[in-house]
């Protein structure tokens, strides 16, 4: 099957729906595919890495990209869009691509359902962007129950199908020497127990909780240090550096100062090395834990004893003191004392580790291809 995949952000660009594409273009080469990807001007456009052609050509997103995807897609049996609206800087545009794509049919993988900013005082016409988008695609794929559930009721037509996404960063083996080298890279003295933090800041990811959270528990007697993993923001949503800046602000004025590390943009193998310096991966999403999520998919595939927000609906897996621990969102104290509880429970970290890596064996990539094929040939072959 010919596939033109279509990427608002992509490698070396930060965030997730970039890594996403690329991971999914590898998986599905290796199912068969022939698969391109539109992608910004800004990517890079060889890599010896990747089995696909990836066209660096979009610029903007505007209505000469959406020609441009309407001029590509008659060689390809099936297009698939991959829509976070922040990734087309919040255009109006890119929601005609069903009409624009004529008879060849738009797979849409909505990464999210935020509505777009799209022009001041839009109002009603943001969620229409997104409901028109959803319903005008011959299917819509969304990654969570959340999204689901919120689709279904918003836009009863739209052709659904759910289809997880998998972690963006592959295990990388790391000895006990390496593991200890790196913590001595960040200063972390052997004895301490460091807290993982791998997202971009914004503040619907509980940073600024999480700082408060490892304040207290500093104050109860416990030798927490955190750690900080990737870059602080991504590429399509740069007035998070605001909020980003407000966090670090916090952990100063709390004494974290010595205590907090930032690695900075990472490569794959890198942050899978800074995944092994941390002892707890704490992910305390405001808006509850969900498999939209890709750096709590990455925490699990890393065998990482996860502590997150009790998710908005109930998620298969996602269990309290089973796989995951798991807190109120915005609740602090009962975040820090989440920490200080497995920071005095070496056990219990190594038996929630192995559950969260067998949790993680279900979003593997060659699933994720297999299930996103199936939807492919169902809209081709209605078509």
């Amino acid at each position: 099957m010919r596939v033109l995949l279509v990427a608002g952000e992509y490698p070396p660009q930060q965030g997730g729906l970039g890594d996403f594409t690329r991971c999914l273009a590898g998986a599905l080469v290796n199912e068969g595919c022939r698969v391109t990807v539109l992608a910004p001007r800004e990517a890079t456009p060889v890599d010896p890495a990747w089995t696909f052609e990836v066209r660096a050509e979009a610029g903007g997103w505007g209505p000469a990209d959406v020609l441009r995807v309407r001029r590509l897609a008659q060689g390809y049996d099936v297009v698939n869009l991959q829509y976070q609206a922040a990734a087309y800087g919040m255009r109006v545009p890119i929601h005609l691509l069903p009409w624009a794509c004529g008879r060849v049919p738009l797979v849409t993988t909505f990464h999210d359902l935020r509505v777009p900013y799209l022009f001041p005082k839009a109002g009603p016409v943001r969620r229409w962007a997104v409901r028109a988008l959803m319903r005008g695609s011959a299917a819509a794929i969304v990654t969570n129950e959340e999204d689901v559930a919120s689709a279904r009721a918003d836009s009863p037509q739209a052709r659904l199908h759910l289809v997880r996404i998998g972690s963006n960063v592959d295990p990388v083996p790391v000895g006990p020497e390496e593991r200890r080298s790196m913590r001595a890279r960040y200063e972390f003295p052997d004895e301490a127990v460091v807290v993982g933090y791998f997202a971009f800041l914004n503040a619907s990811k509980g940073g600024m909780e999480l700082v408060r959270a490892v304040a207290e528990g500093r104050r109860q007697g416990v030798d927490l240090r955190l750690l900080f993993i990737g870059g602080d923001v991504g590429a399509s949503d740069p007035t998070n550096a605001a909020y980003a800046a407000r966090v670090f602000a916090e952990a100063e004025a709390l004494g974290l100062g010595t205590c907090l590390y930032r690695t900075g943009y990472l490569d794959q193998a890198g942050v899978s090395a800074a995944f092994a310096a941390a002892d707890i991966c704490a992910l305390p999403f405001l808006d509850g834990a969900s498999y939209r999520r890709g750096s709590l998919m990455a925490a699990l595939a890393h065998g990482m004893p996860v502590v997150t927000t009790t998710p908005a609906v109930p998620v298969a897996g996602l269990s309290e003191g089973e796989s995951v621990r798991l807190v109120a969102p915005g609740d602090v104290a009962a975040l820090a004392k989440a920490l200080v509880d497995l920071a005095g429970q070496p056990e219990e970290r190594r038996r929630l580790g192995e559950a969260a890596q067998r949790l993680s064996r279900q979003f593997e990539w060659p699933h994720i291809a297999r299930d996103t094929l199936r939807v492919y040939r169902q809209v081709a072959q209605s078509r």
